[in-house]
C-alpha cells in the first residue's frame, strides 16, 4: 500500500516514476486489510479511450481488472475521445456502451473533447452548443449512475432552478465522505477569447461556482469527514500570469471552500494524462500551502490505466493512493 504523499512534491515525472514501479510489486491484493470499519475504495480515471481503435480494446481490459477489484464506484473525468476523432453520436454511444461494462457503478464528468473541440476540422466541425446538448441527453438523462450496479446521484440540475440545465453535475455520499462532480473543462474552461467562442462558459462558471459551494455547505451540514471534487480540467495551479484564466473563479471557490472547511478535501481531474498526486493550491499570498488540499491527476490519452484511491475517513488523511497499471495495457518500447 502507498500512503500519502510527503509535503511539498511538485513534479509529475518524479511522481509518475515512484508510483510505477511500486505498482508493479504491489498486486490487487494489496489493500487486503486497508483501514478500519468505514474505510472503502474507488478508482479514478480519465482521457480514455483516446487512439483508434486499440484504445478501446484497451478500456475494457482495463474495465474488466477494475471488476476484479470490486471497487464502491468509479470515476470517470471526461475526455472521452481524442481531440482529433470524429465527435459523432456513434463515437459517443461506443464509449456509453462500454460504461455499461462496470459491474459497480461508473460516474462521469465531461471534457472538453466531446464538445468544445468539436469545432476542429478532424472533430468533425461540429457546433459545440449542440454537442453539449447531446452529450447531456445522451448521459445524462437519469439521476443514476453508469454500470450494472447503479448508484443514485444528487443533481444540481433537479434541486437547484436557477442551474436546471447543468444535470451533469452530481454529488453522492459514502459513509461520512461527499463526492461533488463539476463541469470544468479543459480548452480553458470555454472561456471566450477573440477567436469568436461563444460566452457559454458564463453561464456554466456561475453554476460550477454556485455547486462547489453547495458541495462544501452540504459536507459541513452532513458533519462530513472529507469531500471529493471530480471534474476534467487542470486548472494550471501554478501558473502565474492569469489573465484571461478560465479556472481562477474555479480556484478561488476551493481555496475559500478548503479553508473553511477544514478537513481533507480531495480534487480528482485530468486533462493533461500524467500521474501527479501533490499540494499545489495555496493561500491568495500564493506561498502558503493549504495542506488539508490533495490533487490527484490521473493517467491518460495512451496510458490506459487508472489509480485507487483508498479512502478512510477514521484516519487522519482519509485517502491514499495506488496506481492500477493493467500490465497488456503497457506501451512497449
Amino acid at each position: 500500500m502507498i500512503r500519502r504523499l510527503c509535503r511539498g512534491a511538485r513534479r509529475g515525472a518524479a511522481l509518475s516514476a515512484l508510483f510505477l514501479s511500486a505498482s508493479l510489486l504491489a498486486g490487487p491484493a494489496a489493500a487486503a486489510g486497508f483501514g478500519g470499519p468505514n474505510a472503502f475504495e474507488f478508482v479514478a480515471m480519465g482521457d480514455m479511450p483516446y487512439n483508434l481503435p486499440a484504445d478501446y480494446t484497451r478500456f475494457e481490459t482495463l474495465i474488466r481488472a477494475v471488476n476484479g477489484i470490486k471497487p464502491a464506484f468509479s470515476v470517470h473525468v471526461g475526455d472521452i475521445k481524442s481531440g482529433s476523432t470524429p465527435c459523432t453520436d456513434a463515437m459517443f454511444q461506443r464509449v456509453k456502451d462500454q460504461f455499461g461494462l462496470f459491474d459497480q457503478p461508473l460516474v462521469y464528468t465531461p471534457g472538453d473533447n466531446e464538445w468544445t473541440d468539436c469545432h476542429r476540422e478532424k472533430a468533425g466541425r461540429f457546433d459545440p452548443d449542440e454537442r453539449l446538448a447531446k452529450i447531456r441527453s445522451m448521459f445524462f438523462a437519469a439521476p443514476v449512475s453508469f454500470g450494472k450496479t447503479a448508484l443514485p446521484l444528487v443533481r444540481q440540475g433537479d434541486i437547484d432552478p436557477a442551474f436546471a440545465t447543468y444535470v451533469e453535475n452530481t454529488r453522492w455520499a459514502v459513509g461520512k465522505v461527499l463526492f461533488v462532480t463539476v463541469h470544468v473543462i479543459g480548452s480553458n474552461n470555454n472561456l471566450p477569447d477573440s477567436k469568436g467562442k461563444t460566452d457559454e462558459y458564463t453561464a456554466r462558471n456561475a453554476a460550477n461556482i454556485a455547486w462547489i459551494k453547495a458541495g462544501f455547505a452540504e459536507a459541513s451540514k452532513t458533519g462530513a469527514e472529507a469531500v471529493v471534487f471530480v471534474m476534467q480540467a487542470d486548472p494550471e495551479f501554478t501558473r502565474k500570469d492569469r489573465t484571461g484564466n478560465g479556472f481562477n473563479d474555479t480556484l478561488e471557490a476551493l481555496t475559500e471552500g478548503t479553508k473553511a472547511f477544514r478537513n481533507p478535501v480531495l480534487l480528482v481531474q485530468g486533462d493533461s494524462h500524467e500521474m501527479v498526486i501533490d499540494q499545489p493550491l495555496t493561500m491568495p499570498d500564493g506561498k502558503t500551502t493549504l495542506e488539508t488540499f490533495t490533487r490527484l491527476q490521473v493517467m491518460g490519452d495512451g496510458h490506459v490505466h487508472a489509480v485507487r484511491v483508498l479512502v478512510d475517513p477514521d484516519s487522519p488523511g482519509v485517502f491514499s493512493f495506488q496506481p492500477l497499471i493493467v500490465p497488456e495495457n503497457l506501451r512497449t518500447p
